[in-house]
């Protein structure tokens, strides 16, 4: 990497951790979010970005399965490494070798249980409890050509009580992911 490593964060919803990240790295020396881009014109993250000053971008699902766009949008921006917060598409394998071991995905739970294709937000939450799962939690993992599948870089762990709800599961989950994902960026552009 770079001295200070230009970081993109691909999102598709509320984009809560896209900010946590972007102000966890703001005035840091390890790297910074230079770009947000996301496959949903309606995306909060969007407005997010706005008001960090970062800029953001739409691109298509049509525009993410090719990887061109992509690719292009990430090289005028000199992007070093790319972080999926909340991102629901596939990434292409275009990017995938253009960005070999640089880009990292968050998932909502205790992988290798409860991952793949829609495996993501409530719907995780859900099979966690239906499964009488006692604890759940995250992986950071770097990302392949399947869904939920690289290497990982860190779990961190929350208990799964009886009154838990997907609601109340995914509020411990989201608390996990403030705290340990950006962590978890930084261990690894710092060649942890």
């Amino acid at each position: 990497m770079k001295d200070i490593a230009r970081i993109a964060i691909f999102a598709s919803g509320n984009g809560s951790n896209a900010q946590r990240i972007a102000e966890y790295f703001s005035g840091k020396s390890v790297a910074t979010v230079a770009l947000i881009v996301s496959n949903r014109k309606e995306a909060y993250v969007l407005e997010r970005a706005k008001s960090l000053q970062i800029p953001a971008y739409y691109l298509s699902k049509e525009q993410f399965a090719t990887g061109d766009d992509v690719l292009a949008l990430l090289q005028e921006y000199r992007i070093d490494f790319v972080v999926l917060a909340g991102f629901l598409l596939l990434i292409p394998p275009k990017l995938i070798q253009a960005f070999p071991n640089a880009i990292v995905n968050v998932h909502p739970a205790l992988l290798p249980k409860f991952g793949g294709k829609g495996m993501y937000g409530s719907h995780v939450h859900e099979a966690v409890i239906a499964a009488g799962e006692r604890e759940s939690g995250i992986t950071v993992h770097f990302v392949n050509e399947k869904f939920d599948d690289g290497a990982h870089i860190l779990q961190a762990t929350c208990p799964v009580t009886a009154d838990d709800t997907p609601d109340t599961l995914a509020k411990k989950i989201h608390q996990l992911e403030y705290e340990y994902f950006p962590k978890a960026i930084e261990r690894v552009l710092e060649g942890e």
